[in-house]
Order: structure tokens, then C-alpha cells, then sequence
């Protein structure tokens, strides 16, 4: 694979520098070109356009000797016109017909009388460019009492192909020489490439094999050193998702366990009491009630169970709907904490209510919200030895309201108050069914509570009571 990618590289680096060359050099060429015929273009105009050196050709093609006398003005300018015996020559030809007359040599067989030669026959300056010819020229017409003439100065590009010779000469001896650097460069460039590819080959196979902990060091900072580091958390990220999935499926296993353990109970205790009353007709009416009383109890707490079931099931799959409005929260609290004193009294508890502040209009779905408020109300009762004191307060802090439940009930370890909100999670398992409990109603208001971006907390000590704390923001969630 090493060798692969030395010769990708090396003919791709070399295939680059040819072509870089090709078309600087076909640019150049051209460039050249265009600028000697523009350059001789440009300064025929501005030669002929001289009134000084029209005047002299005028009064030359009035005499009676309008030939020679053409010729020396011609002769005279002939570092101007830039003739050279061997590439540019300047001739005078018959206005008429083009015929050869005299010029700076005599060529053989004649002038051919070109696009140019013809418009300066028709009494017009012949300065076509045709980059496609191999030669540049332009007629000038001239007349006067001596008779019609053209001024003809034609240039067979030796100078333009010499240097276009030598300008390619250099651009192959640099391409020979840049093929040669980039075999070198190409080689190294490889190297430092395939290198570091190679040690994350290997450990890309370690990790497929199992193996998330080899990493791949390379400090450097270019592209490569981004990939490696991208690469070692890469295979953090895996090791970390494949140990939730351990820990997900361990959950599940205990969920389904969790869910067996408490439909189980209120079954059995159904099925008992029921075939009790079936098999002892002459039972009291006295004990049949209380027997069917334990019936409906038990039924009712599986009802609770499986509703509580699908609540976090319609959670899980998101298909559970809000309905948001603007309502009171301080009324919800009135409201809770009202429904909620009846119980509290049973229990012979302090309950008591306190508004930090004055309490705005929430967004949020109010139903939902006294759920939560309930429950964190109903666990302080719950939780708290008879004749304990349970305080709620509420205030409004940084744009958000709050809610706090304090109570000096039996309190939480602290390793348990981590999972609080895990689903049939309860500290203390008998006391929890005793009080009909199933450890969802904690993580049905954390469900709650996060759909509306809130925040459920909680703060306890053994033997020295909790607090649960609700926070709500006023405007509601930002994506309802």
C-alpha cells in the first residue's frame, strides 16, 4: 500500500508540474507572439501617422523622380520603421496594380499581393493582423502628381519564431529540472504522508479488534495531525457508546425486571384474595368487603403503573403533546399547595407556603406543571415521619421562575441522590410500596420539567430532610 501511494503521489506531483508547465509556457508563447504583432502594428501607426513624415512622402509623390525620392525618405527612417534586411523590408509598389517598384532589397518572384496590399489598392491603409500568417505587413497608399503608390513594409516573424525558440528551449530545460525536484519532493511529501496514515491504519485495526486503547501520537497541527487527533476521539467517543450500550441494556434488563416485580404483586395479591372469596362462600360480609377492597386497591395500583408506563413510553417516543398558554404560576402553587393540605394534616405535618417575590404569568402547560408540583409534595409527605414540617416557597430569579419543596423527613443517601430520577428507582423499597409508590412519578417530572427547558434538582441528608426545587423559564421552551 506504501509503494501504491509513493507512485500515486510521485506521478501525480510530476503529472502537475507538466502540465503547470505546458500551459505557462503555450501562455507565454502566445504572449510573445501577440506582443511582437501588436508592437508592430502600433508602431507602423505611429510612424505613418507623423505629419512631419507624411508632408516629406506627399511632397516626394509630387515630383518628377517620386520613386527615388520615396525610397530615401524611407531610408532615411529606417531605424523608425525598424528595417533589417534580414526579417523587415520596406518596398514601393504600384498604387494600381501592387507591382514591385524598388525597396530595401529586390525579392524573388515578386511581392504577393496580400489582404493588406489589395485594401491599400482600394485607397485605404492596409493594418490587418492575422496571427495565423507567417508574416506581418501593412500598405500604406500614397498619391501625388508623380503618380499612385503603396508604401509596404512587410516582416517575416524570424525574430518572433527565434525568440519563441528560445523561450521554449528554456521552458523544457525547467521542466526536465522540475521533474526532477518533484520526484525528490514527491518522495519526501510521501513519506511524511504515509507515515502517520500507516500508524492509524494499524490502530483503526487494534479498535475493530477490540482494542480502544491504542492512540495515535502526532503533535503536529497540519491536516494529518487533525485526523489523528480526530481519529483517538473517535475511539474514546466508541469506547464511551459502547459501554452506555452495556450500561443501556443492563437498564433494560432491569426495567423489564422492575416492571415484572411490580405488575407481579398486585397480581398475586388479586388472584389470592379473588379465589379466597371464590372458595369461602360463607365468608362475612364484613371480610368480603375488606377483601375487595385489597381487589380494587391492587388494581388500581397496576392501573397507576401501566399509565405510568405509557407516559414515559409516549415520552420516549416523543408523541406526547403539551398544551402551552399563558397561566398563572402562582396560582399553581395556591392550588397545589391547597389540594395537598388535607394530606398533610392526616399526617399531623407543619405545611406551610411562602412567596419569595412577586410571581409573573408563565408559558407552560399548566396541567403538567401542578403534576410536577403534586408530586414533589406528595414524596415530602410521604417521606417524612408523622408530625414533620414541610415548607414550599417560590420566587422568581434571572428571567425564571422556582419552586421549592423542603421538608425534615428521613433524607437520601448520597449515593442515592444521583438516581433519583431513574425509572423505578427508589431508596427505600419496602417503605416505597408500603406508601404505594412504583419509583416513576420522580422521573415522570424530570420529563416533564426538561420539555419545558426547566430544571428538576435535588439536595438531601440522611436524617435531616430534602429539598426538590423546580425551575421554569417565563417565555416557556424555545421550541415548544
Amino acid at each position: 500500500m506504501g509503494r501504491s501511494l509513493y507512485t500515486k503521489l510521485v506521478l501525480i506531483i510530476m503529472t502537475l508540474i507538466v502540465a503547470f508547465m505546458v500551459v505557462v509556457g503555450a501562455f507565454l508563447l502566445h504572449g510573445v507572439r501577440s506582443f511582437y504583432l501588436s508592437q508592430f502594428y502600433e508602431g507602423m501607426q505611429q510612424v505613418f501617422s507623423s505629419e512631419e513624415l507624411a508632408d516629406s512622402l506627399r511632397a516626394a509623390a509630387d515630383s518628377d523622380q517620386a520613386v527615388p525620392a520615396i525610397s530615401e525618405i524611407l531610408k532615411a527612417n529606417i531605424g523608425r520603421l525598424g528595417i533589417d534586411s534580414g526579417t523587415r523590408n520596406y518596398y514601393i509598389l504600384d498604387g494600381k496594380t501592387g507591382e514591385y517598384l524598388t525597396g530595401s532589397n529586390n525579392p524573388e518572384g515578386g511581392i504577393v499581393n496580400t489582404a493588406n496590399i489589395l485594401t491599400a489598392i482600394n485607397g485605404q491603409s492596409g493594418y490587418k493582423s492575422d496571427a495565423g500568417a507567417d508574416f506581418m505587413d501593412v500598405a500604406i497608399p500614397l498619391s501625388g502628381e508623380g503618380g499612385s503608390y503603396i508604401l509596404y513594409i512587410i516582416d517575416n516573424k524570424a525574430t518572433v519564431q527565434s525568440l519563441n525558440d528560445d523561450l521554449a528551449r528554456i521552458i523544457l530545460q525547467a521542466m526536465v529540472i522540475g521533474l526532477m525536484i518533484s520526484v525528490l519532493m514527491s518522495l519526501l511529501l510521501a513519506k511524511t504522508l504515509v507515515t502517520p496514515l500507516q500508524e492509524l491504519t494499524h490502530a483503526a485495526e487494534s479498535v475493530a479488534g477490540g482494542d480502544f486503547d491504542q492512540k495515535v501520537d502526532n503533535p503536529s497541527r497540519d491536516e494529518i495531525g487533525v485526523l489523528t487527533q480526530t481519529f483517538n476521539d473517535m475511539a474514546g467517543t466508541l469506547e464511551d457508546t459502547l459501554d452506555n450500550l452495556k450500561k443501556s441494556e443492563q437498564m433494560r434488563k432491569e426495567f423489564v425486571a422492575n416492571v415484572s416485580h411490580e405488575l407481579r404483586t398486585p397480581i398475586t395479591s388479586v388472584k389470592s384474595y379473588s379465589e379466597t372469596l371464590l372458595d369461602d362462600p360463607s365468608m362475612d360480609l364484613e371480610m368480603r368487603k375488606k377483601f375487595l377492597n385489597v381487589i380494587v386497591n391492587e388494581s388500581d395500583r397496576m392501573s397507576k403503573i401501566v399509565q405510568d408506563l405509557l407516559t414515559l413510553s409516549r415520552f420516549d417516543a416523543g408523541s406526547i403533546e403539551f398544551e402551552f398558554t399563558t397561566f398563572s404560576f402562582e396560582k399553581s402553587v395556591k392550588d397545589v399547595y391547597s389540594a395537598m393540605r388535607l394530606e398533610a394534616q392526616n399526617h399531623r405535618h407543619e405545611f406551610t407556603l411562602e412567596f419569595m417575590s412577586p410571581m409573573p404569568d408563565i408559558v407552560g402547560d399548566r396541567g403538567r406543571i401542578e403534576q410536577v408540583l403534586m408530586n414533589m409534595v406528595s414524596n415530602a409527605i410521604k417521606y417524612t415521619k408523622d408530625g414533620g414540617r414541610i415548607k414550599m416557597t417560590a420566587g422568581l430569579k434571572d428571567g425564571k421562575v422556582w419552586c421549592a419543596v423542603r421538608d425534615n423527613g428521613i433524607g437520601i443517601p448520597k449515593q442515592d441522590v444521583e438516581h433519583v430520577f431513574d425509572r423505578f428507582y427508589r431508596v427505600d423499597k419496602a417503605r416505597s410500596r408500603e406508601s404505594g409508590g412504583t419509583g416513576l412519578g420522580l422521573s415522570i417530572a424530570n420529563e416533564i420539567v426538561l420539555r419545558h427547558d426547566g430544571s428538576l434538582t435535588l439536595d438531601s441528608k440522611v436524617g435531616r430532610g430534602t429539598v426538590i426545587t423546580v425551575t421554569l423559564p417565563v417565555g416557556g421552551p424555545v421550541h415548544e
